[in-house]
């Protein structure tokens, strides 16, 4: 059969603006056989793991399997506009916060597996590499203002990103502002904050006022639950990854890391306890959910997290006006020229074992997506995705505060933090840091710990995945 077939002619088409690829987007070797121990449960499922069946009118179905929590309700919303243009059925089912590899290895083994589904980068993309169509001939592919972003396995493309995103400290403009109206602030101008000693010198004497400024906290809780951890044993452990790596000018996934940045890791870390909105023993029981209401609710100055928060932001009643957003300063020399961490975990990618049918329904689905007008509103303006795509340079940038906050960091020559994290061993890394990190925060373990997890946790994980 002839795949790939136009079903919705394309927008008119802006013009090219060129983004670098961060480190996480190279092209994969083809050795990628040798995979994480967990993807070899899941390894044997191929033979099983396609649609056995299309729709009856012969347009074949899609099945997508969401990452992204925040934005389920959105996606939902765009399957029924397709649905009711096209007359394709489009399900959509979003996995809860941290439980995105679970859901997908459950659901691929069934008859009706997802046709369209995520990966986080190339190591993500290690577990699932028997089932991934080639899309170098797709239509959101050929659209990538810069294709060195795909994610590739030797001359495949088996991963487009459908979203750049950036994290940071996340700040409420009107708060910083009652701050500095305060006698003997630290700073004149949120400009001023641009390493950690003046982060930290605002942030304590935010702590130190918070009856008279009416908040809890200079920062909202560090929460280790699922739906909050990986802000720190993912996110904030990309800062130590980012400056070793960038040392040692390392460029892909390594054997072993040497930790050469961990005690600033620990400054940031401190910090988030000393100047938190709750007890360090509280921690264990603090989600995301408690965390974007202490935000939203002004009881915090600070929150570290995305441009993905916008959206719940928003629905809490926050105004676009009243935020913006800091890199993430942990004390590394040089430190003041740092802008923002930027890139993706965004990967989709198309399941190869679907029925014909449903692949074709899949690839026309995602292309409509990228050149209708109305995916490319849900997608910039509804969700608030920074897109990658050329189709969507006319006319439809983000205008999420946070992507503009971004976007001042890049117009000042600030240079951006990789998005190294995609480079971690195995989430089995991840959670050992993320253990490690709390026992420290309650007081029932050591920073030595979280080193430990940290380094020799990555030795130990990067055998597994490539063992014989």
């Amino acid at each position: 059969m002839t795949r790939y077939r136009k079903l919705f002619p394309n927008e008119k088409l802006g013009t090219g603006m060129e983004e670098k690829g961060s480190m996480m987007n190279r092209t994969i070797k083809a050795a990628v056989g040798m995979v994480a121990i967990a993807a070899m449960s899941v390894g044997t499922l191929a033979a099983c793991g396609g649609s056995s069946s299309s729709s009856d009118n012969g347009k074949g179905k899609v099945y997508f399997l969401n990452f992204k929590p925040e934005s389920s309700d959105e996606w939902k919303k765009l399957a029924k506009d397709y649905t009711k243009e096209t007359g394709v059925e489009v399900k959509v089912q979003t996995a809860a916060s941290g439980t995105y590899e679970q859901t997908l290895k459950s659901e691929i083994a069934k008859s009706e597996a997802p046709t369209l589904f995520q990966v986080n980068g190339p190591v993500g993309y290690q577990n699932w590499s028997s089932y991934t169509e080639d899309m170098s001939d797709t239509e959101p592919y050929k659209q990538l203002i810069n294709k060195d972003v795909a994610l590739k396995d030797g001359d495949k493309v088996v991963g487009v990103p459908y979203a750049m995103e950036t994290y940071g400290l996340i700040y409420n403009k009107d708060l910083l502002a009652k701050y500095i109206a305060t006698d003997g602030a630290k700073i004149k101008s949120v400009d001023d904050i641009d390493n950690f000693d003046t982060l930290k010198a605002v942030a304590d004497d935010i702590q130190a006022k918070k009856d008279q400024l009416g908040v809890k906290g200079a920062f909202t809780s560090a929460g280790f639950d699922s739906s909050s951890d990986w802000r720190f044993k993912t996110h904030l452990a990309n800062l130590p990854l980012y400056y070793e790596f960038k040392d040692d000018n390392v460029t892909k996934q390594p054997e072993t890391i040497k930790g050469t940045y961990l005690p600033e890791y620990k400054n940031i870390f401190d910090l988030y306890l000393k100047d938190s909105t709750t007890e360090p023993t509280q921690l264990s029981s603090k989600t995301g959910d408690d965390s974007t209401s202490e935000f939203s609710l002004g009881e915090a100055a600070f929150y570290q997290n995305g441009t993905w928060a916008w959206t719940d932001l928003q629905k809490a009643g926050m105004k676009a006006d009243s935020l913006g957003m800091l890199p993430i300063y942990i004390g590394v020399k040089g430190e003041e020229k740092q802008g923002l961490a930027t890139g993706s975990e965004n990967y989709w990618c198309v399941n190869k074992n679907a029925d014909p049918a449903d692949i074709q329904a899949t690839l026309d689905f995602m292309e409509w997506v990228v050149t209708s007008d109305t995916g490319r509103d849900a997608l910039a303006n509804t969700m608030g995705f920074v897109t990658p795509f050329k189709t969507f340079e006319d006319g439809y940038q983000s205008q999420n505060p946070l992507v503009l906050a971004n976007d001042e960091y890049t117009k000042a020559g600030k240079t951006p933090v990789s998005w190294n994290f995609t480079t971690m061993p195995s989430e089995e890394w991840k959670n050992g840091v993320g253990s490690a990190l709390l026992e420290y925060a309650q007081g029932t373990g050591d920073w030595d710990a979280v080193v430990t997890a940290f380094v020799d946790g990555w030795k130990t994980e990067y055998d597994a995945a490539h063992a014989e």
